[in-house]
Order: C-alpha cells, then sequence, then structure tokens
C-alpha cells in the first residue's frame, strides 16, 4: 500500500470538510465522514452508505482507515473478558472488560508494550514497541463496549486507561483519545468515568491537572517508602514520592478530585504493620482513597500474593486510622486478565 496516503482518522473535521470542498464535493459531506469515522465507528470506506460508490473509491484512493480489529477472545468464569487485538502493523494489544454488577468497566491499553520495567508485572517484561495513536485507543473502546453489549446486555460504564504501558508517557496521544471518547460527536461519554492511571510520572500528572478536564486519576504506589518503591519501580528513582506528593496535590488543588492510590499487596514485602503505617502517612499528605489490590502471580516474578490474615491486619490497621480503603477482588485471573498479567501471550505462543 502507498505509504503517500493519508490516514483520514488524523484529521480534524474542518481538515475533512476543507478536503472536500477541494476535491469538488459539498463541505457537508465531509461532515458526514467525520461522523462515520467517530460517532459510528466504522471500519471502512464502504461502510460510509449514504456516500456514493464512486466517492467512496476516491476516498480509497488518497486516505488510509486504519482500525483496529479484534483477534481473541477469552471469557473467565466470573463473566471478566480478556480481548487481543490486532493493529494495522500486526502487532497485538490487549483490553478487558470487567463486569461488576450494574458496571461495566473497559481497562484499555496506551502503548505496544512497556518501557517501565516495574518487577511484578507481566507487561514490564516486554520492551515498548511503540505508542498506540489516539484512534487505536478510541478504537479499544469501541470493540469492548460491542462484547460488553453482547455479554451483559449493557453498554460500558467506565474506563480504565490501566492496561499496557504508561499512559502519560503517551501523554497526547491519550488526551485526543479522552476527547473523542467524550465528544458529542464521539462516543459521548462523562468524563466522570475515566480514570488515568499512571506509576507516577510528575510532569505529566501536572499536565492533566491543567486541561482543566473531569477525569479521575489513579497511582500505581504500591510501596509507600521511596526505599521498597525504588526495589519494584525504576520510575520512582526519577520521580520520588515528595515530588509526586507535590504533583498529585497540584492535581487535587486544580481540579477538586480526589486522587486514588493502587495498592498491591505483596507477602511479606509492603504488607506489615509498619507498612501501613507509611502508607497512612502519605494519605495525609495527600486526599487520597486507597485501593488494595490482591495480587496476580506472574511466571518468573518472586513477589506473591499477600496472605489473607495479614491483609485483613493491614486493610484493619488503615481503617482504625481514618484511611478510606477498599480490598479490590481479582478478576478474570483464570485467563491472564487480571491486573499485571497482559502480556500477549498468545502472540507470544503463536510467534
Amino acid at each position: 500500500m502507498s505509504t503517500t496516503l493519508t490516514d483520514i482518522r488524523k484529521l480534524s473535521k474542518e481538515d475533512i470538510a476543507a478536503a472536500f470542498v477541494a476535491m469538488g464535493e459539498p463541505k457537508f459531506r465531509g461532515v458526514q465522514v467525520y461522523e462515520w469515522l467517530w460517532q459510528k465507528s466504522v471500519r471502512s470506506f464502504d461502510e460510509m452508505t449514504n456516500l456514493s460508490k464512486p466517492l467512496r473509491e476516491k476516498l480509497k484512493e488518497k486516505y488510509l482507515l486504519r482500525a483496529v480489529s479484534e483477534q481473541i477472545m477469552q471469557q473467565s468464569k466470573d463473566g471478566t473478558l480478556k480481548l487481543g487485538m490486532k493493529l494495522f502493523d500486526e502487532r497485538m494489544i490487549e483490553g478487558v472488560m470487567i463486569p461488576d454488577g450494574e458496571r461495566n468497566t473497559a481497562c484499555v491499553s496506551s502503548q505496544v508494550g512497556c518501557s517501565l520495567s516495574c518487577t511484578f508485572c507481566a507487561t514490564g517484561m516486554l520492551k515498548r514497541e511503540r505508542n498506540l495513536d489516539f484512534g487505536e485507543i478510541y478504537d479499544q473502546v469501541v470493540i469492548i463496549n460491542q462484547r460488553a453489549i453482547e455479554t451483559t446486555g449493557r453498554p460500558l460504564t467506565n474506563i480504565v486507561y490501566m492496561g499496557m504501558g504508561e499512559p502519560l508517557l503517551n501523554y497526547d496521544n491519550v488526551m485526543q483519545s479522552i476527547r473523542l471518547i467524550t465528544s458529542p460527536v464521539g462516543l459521548h461519554m462523562s468524563q466522570k468515568r475515566i480514570t488515568v492511571s499512571t506509576s507516577g510520572i510528575c510532569r505529566g500528572i501536572e499536565r492533566l491537572a491543567d486541561e482543566g478536564m473531569n477525569f479521575n486519576l489513579a497511582l500505581s504506589l504500591h510501596a509507600a517508602t521511596d526505599e521498597k518503591r525504588d526495589q519494584i519501580m525504576d520510575i520512582n528513582r526519577s520521580n520520588p514520592l515528595q515530588e509526586l506528593v507535590k504533583s498529585l496535590n497540584y492535581f487535587h488543588d486544580k481540579t477538586g478530585n480526589k486522587v486514588t492510590f493502587e495498592y498491591i499487596l505483596f507477602d511479606r514485602f509492603n504488607d506489615s504493620i509498619e507498612d501501613a503505617d507509611h502508607l497512612i502517612e502519605l494519605t495525609r499528605q495527600v486526599p487520597a482513597f486507597v485501593n488494595l489490590i490482591e495480587y496476580n502471580n506472574v511466571e518468573g516474578v518472586t513477589l506473591r500474593r499477600a496472605k489473607p490474615d495479614r491483609r485483613d491486619a493491614f486493610v484493619a490497621h488503615l481503617r482504625d486510622n481514618g484511611v478510606n480503603a477498599a480490598v479490590r477482588r481479582s478478576r478474570g485471573k483464570d485467563i491472564d486478565a487480571a491486573c499485571g498479567q497482559l502480556a500477549n501471550k498468545e502472540e507470544k505462543a503463536a510467534s
């Protein structure tokens, strides 16, 4: 395929309308195409049925439409879905749909692989091959939403940027995907239903605060001292906790939104009462809700899930000291769809 073709989804509505005028077509046809691309989420020009066939052929000669395609779907015993999706360059990414009562949550990826190498995460063992563009992130939501409707009878209610990759290292594409997802000419979802999760990129957190949007922020914390966090998350060496505290408080001051601390409990690493005290101290510096996560063991990783008695004592100590904390039960672990397990196993097995 010729490299001179333009990716039509990289163009704004105004750009497309102007291109149609330049082709001698009415401006409103360009607006229709923009709606087909985003509001109706078509995967090919042939699906734009209110355009004449000659016009569709003309579009094919000038433009690319690089849609994401679903390749693999697995369903967990608990109803969680894991979807393997292929990109235009044959690379694979994974996304997850988690049903929970009336909520259906999509967990979407922002990169192919990841560059942060957190020691407990399967995705961190992959190399980062490239960032996803905003259309590829958007397509994940469309595909997962279709599967949510098919399997539960309800559309998505929430989106979390907690899949493969670090969202704030693909900042512009992540933000543009959120704008489209929440736009009336896109999926028109509420900003309040979206959560961006970061391993802790201070400058990115501060940029988020200045966006003037009302989505939620989660920090993958997992240890409440620099000494322990350095051991499992290299990013902490360049973005230590006290710098993160400043950035998180800046986010809270600008948006009024509490931050969520995501904290995986590892057996005899970060699950002692002393560890809980460090976490309590951190929550007194940053207005935050604490989400305690059951670890899902990953092949080749020595860290293991905290024992139930230590987990329960940890949670009780937090709550006794006024911390708003909840335990997030593991979902989809039988299909490697749970937190920290996304690693494109099917793709590697086929290669």
